[in-house]
C-alpha cells in the first residue's frame, strides 16, 4: 500500500568514494564511503525538510547497493520501489579532495544497474501517491530506456494534474555532442513546470545571454516557472506573474561545490509545495545551496528544518 509522498524522483544512485587527503585522485591513499547522485540527494534533502519523497531506481545486488538502500532509509527516504538486479552492477564514482572549488569526479557507471530502469518498471499507482515529480537531465543521458522513462514519468504525471520540475544537470561526458544533449533536455524541459538551469547551462541550451530571453523562451513553449541560478550572486526568476532576482548568502569558505545545485533544488521545490511564493522558495533556495558547498560530501551540507532556520536567522546577503 502506497503512502501519501510529497514528491517522487528517479535517477542512479551511487556510491561515491572521495579521498581523505588533498591532492590528485590517483594519489590519495585512503578514501571514505559516502552515496552521490543528483536526484538522490534532492530525495535525501526534501525528506530532511519533513517532504515525505520517494526514490525510484535499480541497483545491483551487491554490497554497494545496499550501502545506498540503506543510507536512504536512515534519511527517511521512501525506496519500496527501488529495484534489485543480478545483471548488473551498482553504479560508483571517486572523487578528490580539494581544499576548496572544484573537485576532480572520476565516474564508474558504464551499464549499472540503473542505466537499465525502463518504462516496463514504471508503476503507476506509486507515481499517482505523489503531488510532484522531479527529474534531472542526467537520467536522460544514461540509457535510451531511462530516457524513455523520463518522458513517460514526465507525460504520466502531467495527465494527472501534477506538477514537473527539471534540473538539467548538464554533463556533456555523458552525451556525443553538445546538439543531441540541448535538443534531447529541450524537449523534457518544455514538458515541465519548473526549469531549474545554471546560466551556463541555459546559454548551452538555447544559445541566449541574457536570463530574462531565456526565460522567456522557455515560458513561451509552456513552462510555468523559470528559476536560473547565477552562482553566488543568486537567482533569477520569471513567470507570468511574477519576475524577480534573489540575492545570494555570503559564505565564509567554499569546500565542495558539488551539490549545490541539488540543494537548491531542493529549496526551490519545498518552498513552491509549502506555498511560500516565488521569491521566498528561490531565496531557500540560495540558502540550501550556500549551505551546502560549506561540506565536502554531496548531501552533508542538506540541513534539517531547524538547521535551515538557526542559517536563515544568522546568514547574511
Amino acid at each position: 500500500m502506497n503512502k501519501s509522498l510529497s514528491v517522487i524522483t528517479f535517477g542512479e544512485a551511487m556510491a561515491m568514494f572521495y579521498a581523505n587527503e588533498a591532492g590528485e585522485l590517483h594519489e590519495a591513499a585512503s578514501f571514505s564511503k559516502a552515496l552521490a547522485g543528483a536526484e538522490s540527494n534532492v530525495a535525501v534533502g526534501l525528506s530532511r525538510l519533513g517532504h515525505p519523497t520517494g526514490y525510484v531506481t535499480k541497483l545491483g545486488e551487491d554490497n554497494l547497493g545496499k550501502f545506498i538502500i540503506n543510507i536512504q532509509n536512515e534519511e527517511g527516504v521512501d525506496t519500496s520501489r527501488v529495484i534489485f538486479t543480478k545483471e548488473h552492477a551498482t553504479g560508483m564514482l571517486m572523487k578528490s579532495n580539494v581544499m576548496s572549488g572544484d573537485p576532480k569526479v572520476e565516474y564508474f557507471r558504464k551499464n549499472s544497474a540503473a542505466s537499465t530502469l525502463s518504462v516496463a518498471d514504471f508503476d503507476e499507482a506509486y507515481f499517482d501517491g505523489a503531488r510532484h515529480l522531479h527529474v534531472t537531465g542526467i537520467s536522460a543521458a544514461l540509457s535510451p530506456s531511462m530516457l524513455e522513462f523520463s518522458h513517460h514519468a514526465i507525460d504520466y504525471m502531467k495527465l494527472r494534474g501534477k506538477t514537473v520540475s527539471l534540473d538539467p544537470n548538464l554533463r556533456p561526458v555523458l552525451w556525443p555532442d553538445k546538439e543531441t544533449m540541448a535538443r534531447t533536455i529541450n524537449a523534457l524541459a518544455v514538458k515541465s513546470d519548473w526549469f531549474l538551469p545554471g546560466i551556463g547551462e541555459a546559454k548551452i541550451l538555447t544559445g541566449l545571454t541574457e536570463p530574462e530571453h531565456i526565460a522567456d523562451y522557455y515560458l513561451d513553449l509552456g513552462v510555468s516557472l523559470v528559476v536560473i541560478k547565477m552562482g553566488p550572486q543568486g537567482a533569477y526568476y520569471k513567470s507570468r506573474q511574477t519576475e524577480g532576482f534573489a540575492e545570494g548568502f555570503k559564505v565564509e569558505r567554499v569546500v565542495d561545490t558539488v551539490g549545490a545545485g541539488d540543494g537548491f533544488a531542493t529549496g526551490v521545490i519545498s518552498g513552491l509545495l509549502e506555498d511560500l511564493g516565488v521569491h521566498a522558495s528561490v531565496s531557500r533556495g540560495n540558502a540550501i545551496g550556500a549551505l551546502a558547498i560549506q561540506s565536502q560530501g554531496d548531501m552533508d551540507g542538506l540541513p534539517t528544518r531547524s538547521e535551515l532556520e538557526r542559517f536563515l536567522a544568522t546568514a547574511s546577503h
